[in-house]
């Protein structure tokens, strides 16, 4: 059973990430850019990085103890808006909790 013609991605995921890069900076959050594999990565914080392969934008948002895994959201791609705000109300609330706790230090 065949499952269709192969589509071949007309945006890179370097390219994706980048235009989520550039959001997340006109929001005043900083991040670095990383590609290779096919994947690219945006590094925002401690523990949050997203990943893209052209298609969407994944990073997680915790930990199912039941299911001992990580959670992940992801966004598509072709949103960066969009996904740049969801990631930086995950940024808020990691920069909450490590503040947080250096001050419970």
């Amino acid at each position: 059973m065949s499952e269709g013609p192969m589509v071949s991605r007309s945006v890179s995921p370097l390219d994706m990430a980048e235009s989520l890069q550039a959001e997340l900076r006109r929001g005043g959050i900083s991040a670095d850019v990383h590609d290779g594999y096919g994947l690219a990565l945006v590094s925002v914080w401690v523990g949050l990085v997203v990943w893209c392969d052209g298609d969407r934008f994944w990073w997680r948002t915790g930990w199912d103890d039941r299911r001992r895994r990580f959670t992940y959201a992801w966004h598509p791609a072709m949103d960066p808006a969009r996904a740049a705000r969801r990631v930086a109300f995950r940024y808020g609330d990691l920069r909450r909790k490590s503040s947080s706790s250096v001050s419970n230090a």
